[in-house]
């Protein structure tokens, strides 16, 4: 008996139904005997983790550039913080946590620099030439872009991952519109847990950030009825609380009203719809992984005020402003002169450098999805950096 086998055991007796089970994979693109201890979606999981694109995370902007301070979020903490509020949602619904785990964890590496301003630009730079979708990107990076492996490209992902990875979607993501992966069904209820953990991670933890950086104020925040019921329940418990310890209970008490309030109605719309596989689920016409109307109604009013207070605060514009520019600079530079693309070379790039490359040859349209490629695998700094060499004539390259 292979030893996986128990794990395939363990989620026939424990998830539920509608839950993805590693025993029903519809495989990898590139046949592979799995492994002896570890299930399929555990070992996409570890594959992910030991991506050279899962480490560069650690340097991608979430809303404040890297240079800004070290206790901002980065891509990368973003990324663990959906992990972990996925995980705990995935547990209390019964579904396939490993999968959870997988999908959360590689649905932004095909994020580029700067965040969605970095996004924004090379789908500007790239829009007669299929655009640029930071989902696409991330199937681009585990299907051809990631090299470990001799047999084949990529990292060679279940179908269920990569599914996950094409269809994932938050109020901030569009889905990547690939015919692949069933488009004109919902995403798995494993993706739908995703797509809500990230949403509760953005506006959460951007929150803290906004509060942390002096661009929130708290009066602001006071007319935001989530915020108010929170404050007033922390204030009576905990009056002489030192206000950045104050501001930490705060924050994680909006996590879990959001997360239970989650796990409670979809338990209710599970009980209501009642599918009897994932299919079935995948097959209704809405989903059910989602808030009350009362939470939704509610989880607007604080989405609107980061809109306003943060994201189109003018520090924050001037950031995405500057980030647009250097992005552009770059990748034209690079398209006049292509043989300034670091030639490919043996052995891995460094944790903060985009990979090099082979010189670009063939189409126009070639040569831009190379250079896009190049630009999104990039870091914060490694885009600083790069822009300093090319563009300032005291700078060595």
């Amino acid at each position: 008996m292979r030893k996986s086998n128990y794990i395939e055991e363990f989620e026939s007796r424990f998830l539920a139904p509608y839950a993805q089970k590693s025993s029903r994979t519809r495989g990898r693109q590139h046949k592979e005997k799995e492994h002896t201890y570890r299930g399929c979606y555990q070992r996409d999981r570890d594959r992910v983790i030991h991506s050279a694109a899962f480490r560069r995370l650690e340097y991608k902007t979430q809303v404040f550039v890297n240079h800004e301070g070290d206790y901002y979020r980065t891509r990368l903490t973003h990324t663990l913080e959906v992990s972990q509020i996925a995980r705990t949602i995935a547990w209390a619904l019964r579904l396939n946590v490993d999968l959870v785990e997988a999908i959360s964890l590689a649905h932004d590496l095909g994020h580029t620099p700067f965040g969605h301003a970095g996004e924004e630009a090379l789908n500007d730079l790239m829009r007669d030439y299929g655009g640029f979708n930071h989902n696409a990107q991330s199937l681009r990076v585990v299907d051809l872009l990631e090299e470990k492996y001799p047999d084949f490209p990529g990292l060679n992902l279940t179908w269920e991952v990569r599914e996950g990875i094409a269809k994932h979607m938050s109020a901030y993501d569009t889905i990547a519109g690939n015919e692949t992966f069933e488009p004109d069904k919902l995403p798995a209820l494993e993706t739908q847990v995703v797509d809500i953990a990230d949403e509760i991670a953005y506006d959460n933890h951007d929150l803290d950030d906004g509060i942390t950086s002096g661009l929130i104020q708290e009066s602001e925040l006071k007319k935001v009825s989530l915020w108010r019921d929170v404050f007033e329940g922390t204030w009576a418990k905990h009056r002489k609380l030192d206000p950045q310890m104050r501001k930490y209970l705060m924050i994680r008490s909006l996590i879990d009203i959001q997360v239970t309030d989650l796990i409670n109605n979809s338990r209710k719309k599970l009980k209501e719809f009642a599918p009897s596989s994932p299919d079935d689920a995948k097959g209704l016409k809405e989903k059910i992984i989602v808030f009350s109307d009362d939470i939704k109604e509610r989880r607007l009013e604080l989405r609107r005020l980061l809109i306003r207070d943060l994201y189109r605060h003018y520090r924050v514009l001037r950031m995405s402003h500057k980030a647009k520019r250097f992005i552009t600079e770059l990748f034209n530079l690079y398209l006049e002169s292509p043989e300034q693309l670091p030639v490919s070379r043996k052995g891995p790039a460094s944790t903060g450098s985009a990979p090099a490359l082979d010189q670009p040859r063939g189409s126009q349209e070639d040569t831009r999805r190379m250079i896009c490629d190049y630009i999104a695998a990039m870091t914060d700094r490694c885009a600083l950096d790069e822009h300093k060499k090319l563009f300032d004539p005291h700078e060595k390259v």
